[in-house]
Parts: structure tokens; C-alpha cells; sequence
């Protein structure tokens, strides 16, 4: 039995309210999905009939989820509420009726390397430079248009008249033309199909309409205008749509996600009701007080601010490096202390702003003997011998899909070479054919033995597809791995690569048993699209044993007890390419905001004064965000130390350390704005007082660092001369060589033994004996 009394006051509104428009503003921890459970548990209590109500999720897991929670509170009926994803949704919507649109319904669902690969013959067709317009720009562009429903035609129209718009509506075109006739449809094809479906098909509508009298959709604020306008057909004549999400959330506008959606939710529907659901049920006091003060600053978004009963908590820790490597070390030795402390290393991640920061850190936390896992690696079905198996089957389901025969066609190895497949594209393309029928009506042009090579694959394909249907989904699936010989080529090397890729093959025949098990339906063409469906939030996975190291952007919707956010500078956390934006500015915050929301105890934040990007030295100020957390809030500790043992460094809140520099001498680099660089090696900057360089005159900056570099460093120290380490303590100099910006120095450290380090940027001082 249900009982509402479990939910607090604002989350028992939103599982009350039942009819008409509803925005449900829920922030970060507050216990979104549980008012949302007990909402669709209460439809049904009031004699909504299950499959009345449509429950649409962001990613398949928080769809699983959801109806598992529904079915812990109102048992066998949550089986019939349809919740999915949109593309789920309406994959399923077409394969009902997109014969009415001219595909059949064993369509196929291309992937970002499909796409890349019917792209990339585009360009070589159209004889386009693939340096000047590269197939990732071109997926972005279609994807761009299609997401704002736009036809190549409409889209050249909205475009510059230039020679490159025309490029891209003739690539589109083409695209579009393939796709149709390789019987296939790209993901955004999915929600840009099932609105055409509903446009030209009034009765489809009008039957999806009655019967969906309810519909609830998660996470809102990342909805693209396609969805938004799926949302507001299915709903226009019952209004009782709930929509639920958090504006300061949104972080998803470079790929499509718009923030109005949301904002405009009441101008779209005047009587809706709002609730704002504001306690946090994750973080402490300290942390969501800082997450409120900074994502304040945003003036594009709907008043609210996260609460919690919880105590206070620690203050937020923030430490200034000096550059990159001490950051990250300073993480690691945060990581070894808490894990002292009894805190696994599974309940710790770092967050950044961009994949490219993890470098450094991983090679520290190799050092340190600290284990740890990318997150949103390679996925189980990106990895070769999965993506070989699926295109088999795809092939058996839906014979006009021409890039998997294509990537299929040679693999195993069975002596059909490139120029053979050019032959049999080239005539297909004349007869007006797919490939695969090329395979039976070979072209006169081949010689004997590509002949007989391709004649034996075809009547391979032939008799897989004659079978598919005629054996059970698991025993088909194990039969195509062996008949083709997918297994036996893995099987016969011993090197651990093939071993690894033979499990692989066993991992997803367990995955198809484990589906057919589950499934009401369980053909090929259903476990396809599943396949197909999946994404990496699906495929998040926690371990005791790692630390998690992620982009914010891939962070969202996860907790840590222990989370490190590290990079916080002005020009990369803001990003340069958003800070001359207020719109991107403001999701830049909100991406902090996010960041900042992961913590459940403890936060740690962190910033350098320089910052090797690119191969160049960047001077940076500390990030803006920082100087919105009031100093009430933080742990400054460590930049204290850094202050008394480098005077050059910055403060808490980004401003240089003026007790023996004068203010003008570093106001340069210290500015907001994008960063300041200068080639690798060229400028110490702020070390220059902990090197001990004497005569540092008025307007000083990182650029007249660099004339010093090239020849003072080298004369400060001597062979012999015992120097001080920040990381590897005293040491003694071994070796001197180079000159300039290039110059090295190798040093003895009693307890990590010989290291080498550029001189420039080297953090070591002389001892004085």
C-alpha cells in the first residue's frame, strides 16, 4: 500500500496533483524520481489505467529504474505504464506504422560510426577537402538541423549563402537520400520520423493521443526543440502533462538542449501549477549553500534554493598550485589521507572540464599507486568484435543496409579485397540496387576468383537470413558467431588481445540469453533496437576499488561522498570559447553548479597559476566561480602555506600575493579574460621570487620572464648544489644541459632517487648551506 506520509510537503504536491499542466522544478538531490514514482503510483490509484500514463526518461537505466520503484508500490500493474526514452519511444511508434512513410519496419538504427561512414563516402563523392570540413562537422550540422526540424532545403535557406553552407545541404541531401534507401534511420531520424508520421498521418496521432492521457517527462530542461514539439502534440488535447527537471541543470545547449523549454514552460501553459522541490536529501549545508551562491550569479533561470536538515559540514577545501603536476599531486595526497581514514577509493572522483586534463592526473595517480577508471571508456558494444557481430545481424534483419555488408563483407579475411567492394558499390549504384543484391547478381566485371569469394559470402547471408527465424534468439546469435568464422579467427591467435575478444563474444551471447529471458518479445529486430538504445549513462557502474575520474558533462546524475573538481581557471573552467557569451557564460556556471552538487561530504577544489596547454605555457587567473563562494565557506589552508613558501602565488579568490610584489607586476596574466600564454618554457612567471631572481622591476611580466629564462636559470645553480623540492623534498644536482627555454636539470633525491625536470618551470630553490 502507498503512503504519501513517506514524502515531504512539496513532493507529496507534485504526486497529488494529477491533472493539467505541471512543472516540477527539482533541484539537484532533492528526491525527484521518488515524487515522480508516487505520482505515476497515485494515477493508478485513482483509476488512471496504466497504459494510459507515458513516462518519458533521458537514458534507459533511469527508465528501468522508475519502473521498478512503480512496481514496488503497485506491483504487476507497473508493467503496463510505457516508460522509455524518446528515441525508444518512437522507435517503437514507427516500427508500427512507418510503412505509411515509405520504410519498411525492419528498419535499421545507425550509429555515430555508421554515420561517419556514409559521410565519409559523401565527401569522397563530392570531391570535398576532408581537412577543411571534417565528417565530425558534418554530424553536427545534419544533427543541428534535424533537432530544429529543418530539410536540407530549409536548412540552406536559414544559412549563409556562402560556398560552404551549399557544401553542407548538398552532403545533407545526398545523406538523407542513402539513409532512405539503405532502409535506415540515424538517431535523430527517430523523433524527425515520428513527427512526420504524426503530420501527415492525423489518425496516428489522434490513436497515440487517446491513448495516453497522461504523460511525464524527466529531466526537461535538456529536451531539443524535436522533443519539445513531440511533447506538446501528444498533450494538446488532454493537457495533463508533468514535466520535471531543473533549469540550473542545464548543460546540454551544445548539443541541442534548450534551456527555454523550461523557462517558458508557464507561457506555453498559463495555468500550470509549479512546484519547486528544494530540500536536499545529498549534500551538506556547507556545500549546497556554495553550489546557491555561485549558480545566483545566473540571471536566466527560476528562483530557488537548495535546503538541507543536515549539519553544516567541512568547508569547502581550495588549494592554488603552481602548476598542473602539483595540483594533481596535491589531489593524490588528499585521496591517500582520506583513504587513511578509513574512505574507499570508490567514493571518490575528480571532476574537469574537458578529457584532456586527465593526462596529468592519471600519471600521478600511477605514481602514487593509486587505482582509478576513466569513466565513459571504450563501451562494451563500441568495441570491434561486438560492433562485427551486430552488423552480421543487422545485415540478416534488414538486407539494404549497406554499411554493415560493408564492414562485414571482408571480416573474417575471406579474399575480398577493397577494389573488388568499389566494383560491387559501383555496380549497385548503376542497377539502382542495394549491395546485398549485388552479391547475387555479380557484376560481368569480376574475374574468377573475387567472384567465387563473393558468390560463397552471398550464399552465406542467404542462409542466415532463411534461419533467423526458424531457431530461438540466443541458439541464432551463437550460430552466426560460429558460422562465420567471427570466433574461430580470434580463437586460433594466443596473443591476450584475441582472448580478450573471444570473451567479449561471450559476454554478448550472455547478454542476448539475458534478454531473451527478460523480453515479452524477444525477435532479433527487438533486441537490435534495444542494442541500438543504449548509452553510456546506461552503462554507468561504481567500484570500491577506483577512483572515478569523468568530465562534469558526464558526471550529472551521480554522487560522491569525496569529489575533487580540479582546473578551476579563468579560460578553462569557464571555457575561453564561453566567455564572451552571457548565454554560454551562464552555462558554464550552471556546469559548476553541477560540479560543485556531486559532493556529499567533502569537497575539494583546485586551481594553477600556470598550466601547460597545448604545448604552451598558459598564465591563468583562478576561475570566477571561486570568487563567488563566500570565504565563510572556505578551508583556504593550503593557500596560506603556498603564500608563506611562494610568494608569487594567488590567494583564495584569484588575486596575486602582493606582500613583495608590487600589484602592476603581475596584473597580466591575473586579469579575467582568456589566459595568458607564451610558448613552453619560455616564462616562470610567478616562480620568480622562489627561484630567488633578484631585480624584479615594475611592470614585470611573464613575457620579460622569458629573456630571463634563456640564460639567468642555468646560472643560479651548479653542479654540486643542494636544491629543495616542493613533491621530492632536498636533492642534489647531478647535471645541467641545455640551453634557453630548453634547459634540464637532474637531481638526486635520497628517498625517489633520479629525476629530471625542465629548468624553467622546475619548482626547486636553492638551499643555503
Amino acid at each position: 500500500m502507498m503512503n504519501l506520509d513517506l514524502l515531504n510537503e512539496q513532493q507529496r504536491k507534485a504526486a497529488e496533483t494529477l491533472d493539467g499542466p505541471v512543472l516540477i522544478l527539482a533541484g539537484a538531490g532533492s528526491g525527484k524520481t521518488r515524487a515522480l514514482t508516487f505520482r505515476v503510483a497515485n494515477l493508478i490509484d485513482h483509476g488512471v489505467a496504466p497504459w494510459r500514463i507515458l513516462a518519458i526518461t533521458f537514458t534507459n537505466k533511469a527508465a528501468r529504474e522508475m519502473k521498478e520503484r512503480i512496481h514496488a508500490l503497485v506491483g504487476e500493474r507497473a508493467d503496463e505504464v510505457w516508460i522509455s526514452t524518446f528515441h525508444a519511444m518512437c522507435a517503437k511508434i514507427l516500427r508500427r506504422d512507418i510503412e505509411k512513410l515509405g520504410y519498411t519496419r525492419s528498419f535499421t538504427i545507425y550509429d555515430d560510426d555508421d554515420q561517419g561512414s556514409v559521410l565519409n563516402d559523401i565527401v569522397k563523392q563530392l570531391n570535398i577537402d576532408d581537412k577543411a570540413m571534417t565528417v565530425r562537422e558534418l554530424r553536427a550540422k545534419i544533427g543541428d538541423a534535424k533537432n530544429r526540424l529543418l530539410a536540407p532545403d530549409e536548412w540552406f535557406a536559414q544559412s549563409p549563402r556562402d560556398f560552404r553552407s551549399q557544401q553542407i545541404h548538398d552532403v545533407y541531401h545526398i545523406y538523407e537520400t542513402r539513409l532512405k534507401s539503405a532502409n535506415a534511420l540515424d538517431f535523430d531520424d527517430l523523433l524527425v520520423r515520428a513527427l512526420e508520421l504524426f503530420a501527415d498521418h492525423p489518425p496516428v496521432l489522434d490513436s497515440y493521443r487517446q491513448r495516453f492521457t497522461h504523460v511525464l517527462v524527466d529531466e526537461y530542461q535538456d529536451t531539443n526543440f524535436a522533443q519539445y514539439s513531440l511533447v506538446k502534440l501528444l498533450t494538446q488535447k488532454s493537457r495533463n502533462l508533468c514535466v520535471v527537471g531543473d533549469d540550473d541543470q542545464s548543460i546540454y545547449g551544445w548539443r541541442g538542449a534548450d534551456i527555454r523549454n523550461i523557462l517558458d514552460f508557464e507561457k506555453d501553459f498559463p495555468d500550470a501549477t509549479v512546484i519547486k522541490l528544494e530540500q536536499n536529501y545529498r549534500s551538506t549545508a556547507n556545500i549546497l549553500d556554495a553550489a546557491n551562491q555561485v549558480i545566483a550569479h545566473n540571471e536566466g533561470r527560476k528562483d530557488k534554493a537548495l535546503w538541507t536538515q543536515e549539519e553544516p559540514g567541512e568547508l569547502i577545501k581550495l588549494f592554488c598550485a603552481g602548476d598542473e603536476r602539483e595540483e594533481a599531486a596535491w589531489i593524490c595526497d588528499r585521496m591517500q589521507q582520506l583513504k587513511l581514514a578509513g574512505d574507499a577509493y570508490g567514493s571518490m572522483a575528480v571532476l574537469y572540464r574537458t578529457n584532456a586534463q586527465s593526462r596529468v592526473l592519471e600519471e600521478m595517480l600511477m605514481r602514487a599507486g593509486i587505482p582509478y577508471r576513466i569513466y565513459g571508456g571504450l563501451r562494451f558494444y563500441d568495441r570491434r568484435e561486438v560492433k562485427d557481430i551486430i552488423a552480421y545481424l543487422r545485415c540478416i534483419v534488414n538486407p539494404s543496409d549497406d554499411v554493415s555488408l560493408r564492414r562485414i563483407i571482408n571480416q573474417p579475411k575471406r579474399a575480398i579485397g577493397e577494389s573488388t567492394i568499389q566494383e560491387l558499390v559501383r555496380y549497385a549504384g548503376e542497377k539502382e540496387m542495394p549491395l546485398y543484391s549485388a552479391l547475387i547478381d555479380l557484376p560481368n566485371t569480376l574475374s574468377a576468383r573475387p567472384r567465387k569469394c563473393v558468390r560463397e559470402f552471398g550464399d552465406l547471408m542467404n542462409e542466415l537470413v532463411m534461419q533467423h527465424e526458424e531457431m530461438r534468439l540466443s541458439d541464432f546469435v551463437a550460430h552466426v558467431i560460429e558460422r562465420t568464422g567471427l570466433r574461430a579467427q580470434y580463437e586460433k591467435d594466443l596473443a591476450e588481445e584475441a582472448r580478450s575478444r573471444v570473451e567479449n563474444m561471450d559476454e554478448f551471447m550472455g547478454a542476448v540469453a539475458e534478454y531473451e529471458q527478460a523480453a515479452d518479445e524477444p525477435t532479433l529486430e527487438n533486441y537490435l533496437e534495444n542494442v541500438a538504445l543504449i548509452t553510456d549513462l546506461d552503462a554507468a557502474e561504481t567500484s570500491a576499488q577506483y577512483v572515478t575520474l569523468m568530465t562534469v558533462h558526464s558526471a550529472k546524475g551521480l554522487e560522491f561522498p569525496t569529489v575533487f573538481i580540479s582546473g578551476l581557471e579563468e579560460g578553462i573552467f569557464p571555457s575561453a570559447r564561453c566567455m564572451q557569451e552571457e548565454s554560454r557564460l551562464e552555462e558554464e556556471r550552471r556546469l559548476c553548479y553541477v560540479a560543485i552538487t556531486r559532493a556529499m561530504r567533502h569537497l575539494y577544489m583546485s586551481y594553477a597559476s600556470q598550466r601547460m596547454i597545448y604545448n604552451q605555457l598558459s598564465y591563468n587567473a583562478s576561475s570566477r566561480f571561486i570568487g563567488e563562494i563566500p570565504k565563510r565557506l572556505v578551508d583556504d589552508e593550503w593557500i596560506s602555506k603556498r603564500e608563506r613558501s611562494f610568494p608569487g602565488a594567488m590567494d583564495a579568490y584569484g588575486h596575486p600575493a602582493t606582500k613583495r610584489l608590487p600589484k602592476q607586476e603581475v596584473k597580466g596574466p591575473m586579469s579575467f579574460g582568456v589566459p595568458k600564454i607564451v610558448p613552453s618554457g619560455a616564462g616562470i612567471g610567478n616562480r620568480s621570487a622562489a627561484l630567488g631572481i633578484q631585480g624584479v622591476q615594475k611592470g614585470f611580466t611573464p613575457s620579460a620572464a622569458a629573456s630571463i629564462a634563456s640564460g639567468a636559470l642555468s646560472s643560479l645553480f651548479a653542479v654540486g648544489d643542494r636544491v629543495m623540492h616542493r613533491k621530492f623534498g632536498e636533492g642534489n644536482v647531478m647535471e645541467i644541459r641545455g640551453n634557453g627555454g630548453d634547459s634540464r636539470i637532474v637531481i638526486s633525491f635520497a628517498a625517489y632517487g633520479i629525476k629530471e625536470f625542465v629548468l624553467s618551470i622546475a619548482p626547486i630553490v636553492k638551499v643555503n648551506e
